[in-house]
């Protein structure tokens, strides 16, 4: 499938190299029922609505969030993808520096939970506003969604998602635990490097009808 938007030139060469990285047949399973689930909502011709829930909203399910808006622009699939938690915290600083030196161009604001902008072309394109918040906060709009949980604590102690009408683990670890090591930003890096390469290869396998 061709590409339907123009990428910064340091995130193309990211997303290419995430494209490269071989999704192990395990991970295949766990990504199926979102890809039936997209790929429901196209045949439908309808927009799916994604929405990346872990805990404190503020590593894996922004990255994924990204991630996800980024990989539907990139084939033209129609999504929006948003994320959410059930406590509110803030966007980590050391996962927008990932999404940073991943080639994003990330428009930040001051406070305790910043309103975090992040583009992924000069196209005029809609950013993702990205700021830690719960899952069903006005910012992520109305109707039936996807519930993607990205963390198991998350997952287990949140047995109902007001609106979501599926719910699908894809669980991912966290970065956070290599905070203050000489490795954190391979680690961090290496952790979106994996979401990109796994909701890449997601809207790779939609066909629009």
């Amino acid at each position: 499938m061709q590409p339907n938007t123009s990428l910064y030139p340091r995130l193309e060469k990211t997303v290419a190299r995430a494209r490269q990285l071989v999704v192990p047949e395990a991970r295949k399973s766990v990504l199926d029922p979102l890809i039936a689930y997209i790929q429901d909502k196209v045949d439908r011709a309808e927009i799916a609505r994604l929405n990346f829930i872990c805990t404190h909203n503020s590593r894996r399910s922004q990255l994924s969030q990204v991630w996800a808006q980024t990989a539907a622009a990139y084939f033209g699939i129609p999504a929006l993808c948003y994320s959410g938690g059930v406590e509110v915290t803030a966007f980590n600083e050391r996962a927008i520096a990932a999404l940073q030196r991943g080639g994003f161009r990330v428009v930040p604001t001051a406070g305790t939970n910043p309103m975090v902008e992040v583009f992924h072309s000069e196209g005029g394109h809609q950013p993702v506003r990205a700021f830690s918040k719960l899952f069903d906060d006005p910012e992520n709009g109305s109707g039936p969604f996807a519930a993607v949980m990205t963390c198991s604590h998350a997952d287990e102690n949140c047995p109902f998602i007001p609106g979501a009408e599926i719910r699908i683990p894809v669980r991912y670890e966290d970065p956070k635990e290599f905070d203050g090591l000489p490795q954190e930003a391979a680690k961090y890096d290496e952790r979106s490097l994996q979401i990109a390469s796994e909701l890449f290869y997601v809207f790779s396998k939609i066909r629009m009808t």
